[in-house]
């Protein structure tokens, strides 16, 4: 596999396997699915030029769903590749694996903040 650029933060991917979500990917499909339906509906309620303080709460809502997507991606990573990455530098007694994925999902982490 080839590694490309993300286009948002430039890192490279290259992971192959299975990911931290993989187990609970139909579940984040659904909520993805929900949220995007939530954004067809502001959109809607933009072009009936509905009142702005219920578009504003709607996108409140929205973004309250994505930081529970992001949350959960979070831990899944946490609990599955740092984790393995952990395995893997004590299996090959190279301390820099996990501290890659450390960096890696801190980085995550920043850009989630900002």
């Amino acid at each position: 596999m080839e590694a490309t650029t993300d286009g948002i933060s430039g890192t490279l991917e290259n992971h192959e396997g299975p990911h931290g979500y993989t187990s609970d990917k139909e579940a984040y499909l659904r909520r993805l699915r929900r949220i995007e339906g939530q954004v067809r509906g502001i959109a809607r309620m933009v072009e009936e030029d509905q009142y702005c303080i219920d578009i504003l709460t709607q996108v409140a809502a929205i973004n309250k769903a994505l930081h529970a997507v992001s949350l959960g991606l979070v831990q899944d990573h946490m609990s599955h590749c740092v984790v393995g990455a952990a395995q893997e530098a004590e299996r090959t007694g190279n301390p820099e694996i996990v501290s890659a994925k450390i960096q890696e999902a801190t980085d995550a982490i920043g850009r989630l903040l900002r």
